[in-house]
C-alpha cells in the first residue's frame, strides 16, 4: 500500500467498505469543541453585560484582551486615519475584492412576487431587511479584513438600514482593532465600530448598552467557541448566521492530481487554528504518499509551522484512501467539508454529484485561498458538517420574507366556508366565528 512518509497526518483507510452516509461521516472525526462547557463559562459574561455599561465592556476587554479601550466605540477620526494610513498594495487588493464580492452578492438580491390566487384574492412575498445586524469580525491568530468585505457587502446589498462591526481591542494598536480592519471598515462606510471581542461583544449587541450601543435583530460573523456558545445562549433573542466552529478543507482528488499543490491547499487552511481540518479523500495511494511527502517538506518551511503542524496531526485532519471516485463523492458528501476541493480529470461529472458542501471549487486554479478573499463567493461558511442543511453568508441571511394577503369581498365570500370548515374540523371554531362576522348585518 505505500503512504510510508514520517508525517504523521492520520490515514484512514475505506477501501473495500460500503457504508452509509451517517456512517461515512462518522468515520472521520472532528475536533472536539465542548460549546456546552463554554456555554457555563459564557453565561457569567452575557448577564455582565446585560446589567452593565460601557465600563462593563472595558472590565471586560481588560480581562480577556490585555487592555480596557480608551474608547469602546472607535471614533470615526481613528478609522479614517486607519484608512489614510492603509498600504496602497492592500488598499488596492482590498478594493478589487469588494468589486468581485458586489458582483457576485448582488446577483443574491430578491424581487416581491405577487401571486393572484383567484380574481381578487392575492398574496405578494416581500424581502424586507431586518432593521439592524451587529458584525463580528475575529482577532486571534490572525487580521481579517476581508471577514469586514464578506459581512458587510452583502448586508449592504440587502440595504440593512443599521450596520454596527465589533472586533477585539488590540494591545499594540492602543485598545482599538487592528487599523486594517478599520481601514476596510472606511472602505465601505461602515462608522459604527467597536472595540469588543469574544462573548461580551455578542452580548452588547444582543442586549445594547444604553448611551452606546443599541441592541441589534441578527448577528453574524464567525468567532472562537466562546463567540460560538454566545451566540448560541443568545439565539432567540437575536438571529445569528451559525455558530461557526473551525475552519475545514476537504480535498478530492484522483491521479491526475498535482501533489505539491493538494499539500500546500491542506496546509492553507491548517494555519488557522489548531483545530482546523484538512481532510483529503483519494483513490490513488501513490498521491497519497507524495502528499504525505509534500507536507512533512512545505511545513518545515512556512511561517506558522508549529500551529500547521497541530492541525495536520489532529483527529480531525486525515488522509482517507477509497476505492473510486464514486466512493469518495460519498465520502464526502457524507463529510460535508466547509470548503471542498475537486481535483479530478471528471470535474464537471464530480462536481454535479456534491451535494453536501459550503462552497465547491472546481480545479487546481480554484484554490481555496481565492474564496477566502476575490474569488467573489462568501467566505462565511457552515462549519462541523452543517452543509448538510445550511447554507453560507448571503444576502438573503439579511432578508426577511413577509406575505402580504390582500382578499376582497367577492374572493373571501368564495372561501369563507372553506375555512370555517377545517377551523370546526381543527376544534377551533373561533377561527371559524371570525370568518361568518363578516356575513352579519351591520347596524
Amino acid at each position: 500500500m505505500g503512504v510510508t512518509s514520517d508525517f504523521a497526518i492520520p490515514l484512514i483507510d475505506l477501501r473495500g467498505k460500503t457504508l452509509s452516509k451517517a456512517q461515512y461521516k462518522m468515520a472521520i472525526p472532528r475536533a472536539k469543541l465542548d460549546v456546552a462547557h463554554a456555554m457555563a463559562a459564557v453565561e457569567p459574561i452575557l448577564q455582565r453585560v446585560k446589567n452593565g455599561d460601557e465600563t462593563t465592556l472595558k472590565e471586560l476587554s481588560l480581562e480577556f484582551d490585555g487592555i480596557s479601550p480608551f474608547y469602546v466605540r472607535v471614533p470615526q477620526s481613528a478609522i479614517d486615519q486607519a484608512l489614510a494610513d492603509l498600504d496602497p498594495a492592500v488598499k488596492s487588493a482590498l478594493e478589487i475584492s469588494i468589486g468581485r464580492i458586489r458582483a457576485v452578492h448582488e446577483s443574491q438580491s430578491r424581487k416581491s412576487e405577487r401571486t393572484e390566487v383567484v380574481a381578487g384574492a392575492s398574496v405578494t412575498q416581500k424581502w424586507i431587511p431586518v432593521d439592524r445586524v451587529g458584525l463580528y469580525v475575529p482577532g486571534g491568530n490572525a487580521v481579517y479584513p476581508s471577514s469586514v468585505l464578506m459581512n458587510v457587502i452583502p448586508a449592504q446589498i440587502a440595504r440593512v438600514p443599521s450596520i454596527a462591526v465589533a472586533s477585539p481591542p488590540q494591545r499594540e494598536f492602543d485598545g482599538l482593532p487592528h487599523p486594517t480592519i478599520l481601514a476596510a471598515c472606511a472602505l465601505l462606510g461602515i462608522y459604527e465600530v467597536y472595540a469588543v471581542g469574544g462573548a461580551q461583544a455578542i452580548a452588547m449587541f444582543a442586549y445594547g448598552v444604553e448611551g452606546l450601543c443599541e441592541p441589534v435583530d441578527l448577528v453574524t460573523g464567525p468567532g472562537n467557541v466562546y463567540v460560538a456558545a454566545a451566540k448560541r445562549a443568545l439565539r432567540g433573542l437575536i438571529a445569528i448566521d451559525s455558530e461557526a466552529g473551525p475552519t475545514e478543507i476537504g480535498i478530492l482528488a484522483d491521479e491526475s492530481a498535482i501533489a505539491g499543490e493538494v499539500a500546500a491547499d491542506l496546509i492553507s487552511q491548517a494555519e488557522h487554528d489548531v483545530n482546523a481540518a484538512a481532510v483529503l479523500v483519494t483513490s490513488s495511494t501513490t498521491l497519497a504518499d507524495e502528499v504525505r511527502s509534500e507536507l512533512a517538506i512545505r511545513v518545515t518551511r512556512t511561517r506558522h509551522s508549529d500551529r500547521i503542524r497541530a492541525a495536520l496531526t489532529g483527529v480531525q485532519s486525515a488522509i482517507v484512501l477509497v476505492d473510486s471516485m464514486k466512493q469518495g463523492i460519498d465520502v464526502m458528501n457524507g463529510y460535508a467539508a466547509e470548503h471542498l476541493e475537486l481535483h479530478v480529470k471528471e470535474t464537471e461529472a464530480v462536481a454535479s454529484e456534491i451535494r453536501n458542501a459550503g462552497a465547491v471549487f472546481l480545479g487546481r486554479f480554484a484554490p481555496v485561498s481565492l474564496g477566502d478573499y476575490s474569488a467573489g463567493s462568501n467566505h462565511v461558511l457552515p462549519t462541523g458538517g452543517c452543509a448538510c442543511h445550511s447554507s453560507g453568508l448571503s444576502v438573503q441571511t439579511f432578508l426577511k420574507g413577509v406575505n402580504f394577503i390582500e382578499y376582497d369581498e367577492s374572493s373571501f365570500m368564495d372561501i369563507a366556508a372553506t375555512v370555517i370548515t377545517l377551523a370546526n374540523a381543527e376544534d377551533l371554531p373561533a377561527h371559524g366565528e371570525a370568518m361568518s362576522a363578516r356575513f352579519e348585518e351591520k347596524n
